[in-house]
């Protein structure tokens, strides 16, 4: 094993640096140990490994940090989290624009970069000169420098350190998923599946990631969020039982189509190498595959805190698809609410760094074939076979 990458030397580091030693999960260091054998698999010369390292140092402290955090904040572990938003849908199918939406409303508030990038000390006792920011900012400018393919695909990145994350990136110092936002620095490329995942483990830390936030705020606003909850219903209504869902659900070609070409352009931008296209195909058909047999036989599809949409719908009249989620909630869409999303329409055009080109060539399977297969999803929902023009 490369000295670089050795679990059980990162983890000492780590509780040297800070002087910490409680993980908040006893099987974190399990957990972690095979990341690392992972992260070995991969091909990296020494300037990748240290990248890698310092990657896992970065996550490895801000872990300690923020487990300590609210082990010694008072207070912090009574913060109610009540009745937030949700949005959730298969990768590419309208949620990031949803999410940008709901959060412009005057009456919510969601996650930022910054403050799960540096979640200690508690976010929400921030004063708006607080360094973090400016070190997301920082952060971000990198991997747009990286990436510039990515501001066509996500032009919500232009947000920098003020941007959205996916609930998913709450779990990046859990070695649950290694999402680029926190991997940019690795050259390990867009890396999917093969960590251990638990539930109701990695909402435990998400839950503690919002009263973070929350705590130390003057007004309770209602958090409006965004992440791949469908695989995880049970323990995402066990957490928040008072939540409410909203999910786009859209065409699984094209959704699929997409997926990959956003999956090109990661890679080629964070591994520094050449890619296998087909390989990236076949990685991504198989997740949509995965993610539509899941929707299809989970047992929560019909839970009444969700409300299901169709993307067209949503993307034809989007402020009019959140009045409906709104009236769905019981939630009064304010004249000052409707007027920031129209705002936001007017003034983020999603074409602005230029448009995102995708083709069903990349599935190399026969396109009639899928169509019928996904057939019964598209009749449980509503949907109609998109053609991109």
């Amino acid at each position: 094993m490369s000295e670089l990458l050795n679990a059980n030397e990162l983890l000492q580091a780590a509780k040297s640096s800070t002087g910490l030693s409680d993980w908040g999960d006893d099987s974190l260091p399990q957990r972690f140990d095979m990341a690392i054998d992972k992260l070995n698999a991969i091909a990296m010369d020494n300037v990748g490994r240290q990248a890698t390292a310092d990657v896992c140092q970065w996550l490895l402290t801000s872990r300690l940090k923020f487990f300590n955090d609210h082990k010694i904040t008072p207070g912090l572990a009574d913060e109610v989290i009540e009745q937030p938003l949700f949005a959730t849908g298969e990768p590419r199918s309208g949620t990031t624009l949803l999410h940008a939406l709901l959060s412009v409303d005057p009456d919510s508030r969601s996650l930022r970069f910054w403050e799960v990038m540096y979640p200690s000390p508690p976010p929400g006792l921030a004063a708006a000169d607080d360094p973090r920011r400016a070190w997301a900012d920082a952060d971000w400018r990198e991997i747009n420098a990286m990436a510039p393919e990515w501001l066509k695909i996500h032009p919500y990145n232009d947000m920098l350190g003020d941007g959205l994350p996916e609930c998913e990136r709450t779990w990046a110092m859990d070695f649950r998923v290694m999402t680029p936002t926190a991997w940019w620095r690795a050259p390990i490329g867009m890396y999917v599946g093969g960590l251990p995942t638990e539930d109701h483990a990695q909402y435990r830390i998400h839950k503690m990631m919002l009263q973070h936030c929350q705590y130390g705020s003057e007004s309770k606003k209602r958090w409006a969020l965004k992440g791949f909850h469908g695989p995880r219903l049970k323990a995402f209504f066990d957490t928040y039982p008072d939540a409410r869902l909203i999910w786009t659900h859209r065409d699984p070609v094209q959704v699929t189509a997409s997926r990959i070409g956003m999956a090109i352009a990661l890679t080629k931008a964070f591994a520094k190498g050449e890619v296998d296209m087909e390989q990236q195909a076949a990685i991504h058909l198989a997740a949509t595959r995965a993610g539509i047999a899941d929707t299809m036989n989970n047992p929560l599809i019909d839970d009444p805190r969700i409300f299901h949409v169709r993307y067209t719908d949503f993307v034809s009249d989007p402020v009019g698809t959140i009045r409906k989620f709104y009236e769905f909630c019981d939630i009064d869409m304010t004249d000052a609410a409707e007027q920031a999303m129209r705002d936001y329409l007017a003034n983020n055009k999603g074409d602005r760094y230029g448009k995102f080109h995708y083709t069903t060539d990349w599935i190399k399977e026969d396109l009639n074939a899928l169509n019928e297969e996904f057939a019964p999803y598209r009749q449980r929902f509503g949907l109609d076979v998109e053609v991109r023009k």
